[in-house]
């Protein structure tokens, strides 16, 4: 299982490939995973927004796993698997957890409960049960997908609990990560932001779930470990060359623009999602091919 001081690096959020019917597309999943996995990336996400978790059923979800867990074992590497097992109901929550830990998942991603807008109160308690499933946790906070947003307070007492291992932080600024810091919280904080990924490092972030690191890969793990390694001036250069990338796939819902570009450099047969999402627009696809 993925222990906190695993929670650090880069960890790519995968896509859920679908063939032009809709179906889950196994042979494109495997051969882009093949290739993912060529990069030193410190851990994977299966079944979270870039996944399209909404419209993922479990059973594909068993799946996914398996596939990736057995592509791992054919390249003879030793990579964690973490799970997005959140909902806004605790209960189902608690349950996709136990699943997940059943079929062998190093970790959940649980986000804040969405469309509910529970009390903070709430929002503890739904992590507290989660946790208590015995399968480490890394809390996602998503403000502008769940329509609530924890308090700093809130943030400190979810870190404080047995069994969380970290957060991942979508906030949509420094704020909260800032505040956890000068609290005095230890326990690691994934940016979830990927054009601020650079400027959450600075503020403390241990890495981050980043969807763009599909992508030009090995230069998000060059900003990491430069930054790491206290050479800021070559973790700036290495991210300025990533800010043009990261504009586009994020014009347009992600992961739309990015099953583009994969399906476009031939890693994905197809760039088919599940409604109510759509393909991207004419105008971005002439403006992803030539960056």
């Amino acid at each position: 299982m993925l222990r906190e001081e695993d929670v650090r690096g880069i960890f790519v959020p995968v896509v859920t490939p679908f063939s032009m019917n809709g179906d889950l597309d196994e042979e494109s999943y495997d051969r882009y995973l093949e290739n993912l996995l060529t990069h030193d990336i410190q851990g994977l996400v299966i079944n979270g927004t870039t996944g399209e978790a909404p419209t993922v059923l479990w059973e594909e979800v068993h799946n996914l796993v398996c596939r990736t867990k057995s592509v791992i074992a054919r390249k003879g590497i030793s990579i964690p698997i973490v799970v997005g097992t959140g909902t806004n109901d605790t209960r189902s929550t608690v349950e996709r957890t136990v699943l997940a830990k059943e079929i062998g998942a190093d970790a959940a991603l649980i986000v804040v409960p969405y469309y509910s807008r529970p009390s903070q109160a709430g929002i503890l308690e739904h992590y507290r049960r989660a946790a208590q499933t015995g399968l480490p946790i890394i809390a996602y906070e998503v403000p502008y997908r769940t329509s609530v947003r924890i308090s700093a307070d809130t943030a400190e007492e979810i870190l404080a609990l047995d069994g969380v291992i970290g957060m991942k932080d979508s906030s949509g600024g420094t704020e909260l990560i800032s505040a956890l810091k000068q609290r005095g919280v230890t326990k690691p904080i994934l940016c979830g932001e990927d054009a601020y990924f650079l400027g959450w490092l600075r503020q403390g972030a241990a890495g981050g779930i980043l969807a763009a690191a599909n992508l030009r890969t090995e230069m998000f793990i060059e900003t990491y470990r430069q930054f790491r390694d206290g050479n800021t001036a070559l973790a700036t250069s290495a991210f300025d060359s990533l800010t043009q990338l990261i504009d586009h796939l994020f014009r347009e819902s992600n992961p739309a623009p990015l099953k583009w570009l994969l399906s476009h450099q031939g890693l994905l047969d197809s760039d088919t999602l599940r409604l109510p999402l759509l393909p991207i627009s004419e105008g971005l696809r002439n403006q992803l091919s030539v960056i």
